[in-house]
């Protein structure tokens, strides 16, 4: 079930026109999803963290489920970590960034 955008206001940070997320990333899972947990963004994902395979999955994913350009999202804190700041680049409409995000949202 999505989130309210209300509950993701302290992992999320709007910059003008561009979006930072605070996510966790759990690699070599079963599935695919982004779940709030305790308040905190975790990104669950069956790729292992070798050779940035868990960080292009959380890419990827953020880039289906916002609809948005893989060009324009960047890992730009915490590559080599499990805790990621993921920075959205080029964003028109805030608000509608965030809802989507919501929309995509398990809670945890």
């Amino acid at each position: 079930m999505p989130v309210n955008v209300d509950r993701l206001k302290d992992a999320v940070e709007v910059l003008g026109d561009r979006v930072r997320i605070r996510v966790y990333v759990k690699p070599e899972g079963r599935e695919r999803r982004l779940r709030l947990e305790e308040g905190e963004l975790v990104f669950h994902t069956d790729e292992p963290p070798l050779e940035g395979r868990a960080n292009a999955s959380l890419i990827n994913f953020l880039a289906r489920g916002l609809k948005v350009s893989v060009k324009n999202i960047e890992i730009v804190h915490g590559a080599r970590s499990r805790s990621k700041v993921v920075e959205i680049r080029d964003v028109a409409d805030p608000d509608a960034l965030l809802e989507r995000l919501a929309s995509i949202v398990d809670e945890g």
